[in-house]
């Protein structure tokens, strides 16, 4: 029987890999990808009506607000995204009968635990993103029974969107000098390899449902994956590649972010 799979946040890096790669996979799967424009979660009437129209087996959340920095300048929005339209979504899930797998964050942890994060470690976000993903997977828990929150950290793809790896390339054919912090530490995560375990959870049929950390499980500095990107590149001969263990930043960030599986 094909499984009918809803994408909310279509436009941003993962929903973009993930369309990329099973958009035309004939497995048994039939993707819907929605962006902002098609399906805004933060309105709840729009929601309900588009659940109304289609049955959904899943529905997997891409959509999520992550400007940690504008995040503290205008917490409202981050709330209203990543808060209250998990809160609708979840709703319409628990209603229509639709697993939910909900992308989550490293940062609702503080980043003072020397050891990775595990899932059952006490959550405590030091900045708004974090807060605001926190009170996301609340919702989830306590509107549902049948979902996945995937807890992912330093989410980057090669193609899409605005990110780190991207940023690192830009700058590698651009400038001569690079300076980046070795404060913090974590474990970066390729959208290819999160899309895969997501589909994984729906082609197994997985019923253990709950909290779950995914990451490529290589705990380094931003420094080192800084170097690691331009090694990859070819652009490390072309920059003086500068440790520095500070980080001006407008909001606090975790400084471990690695999560246990």
């Amino acid at each position: 029987m094909i499984k009918k799979v809803l994408v909310t946040g279509g436009n941003g890096q993962l929903g973009k890999t993930l369309k990329e790669l099973f958009k035309n996979n004939t497995k048994g799967l039939d993707f819907v990808f929605t962006s902002k424009e098609v399906l805004d979660i933060t309105k709840k009437n729009d929601i309900d009506a588009f659940f109304r129209n289609t049955d959904f087996d899943y529905c997997i959340n891409c959509a999520a607000y992550t400007s940690v920095e504008q995040a503290e300048k205008t917490p409202e929005i981050a709330y209203n995204i990543n808060a209250k339209g998990v809160k609708n979504l979840s709703e319409a899930c628990s209603q229509n009968g639709t697993i939910l797998i909900h992308i989550s964050t490293d940062y609702v942890f503080d980043g003072e635990k020397v050891e990775p994060y595990l899932v059952k470690d006490e959550t405590n976000p030091i900045n708004v993103y974090g807060k605001s993903k926190l009170l996301g997977e609340e919702y989830i828990q306590d509107i549902m029974t049948e979902y996945f929150i995937v807890r992912t950290s330093w989410l980057y793809s090669k193609k899409y969107g605005h990110n780190f790896y991207k940023t690192i390339v830009k700058k590698g054919k651009s400038e001569k000098e690079l300076s980046i912090t070795t404060e913090q530490k974590g474990c970066p995560t390729d959208t290819v390899n999160l899309s895969k375990f997501i589909i994984q959870l729906i082609h197994k049929k997985r019923r253990d449902f709950g909290v779950f950390h995914f990451s490529d499980n290589q705990v380094m500095t931003w420094y080192d994956f800084a170097k690691l990107i331009l090694s990859e590149n070819n652009l490390l001969h072309n920059i003086n590649l500068v440790k520095i263990n500070n980080y001006r930043t407008f909001a606090r960030r975790p400084k471990n972010s690695v999560l246990g599986m």
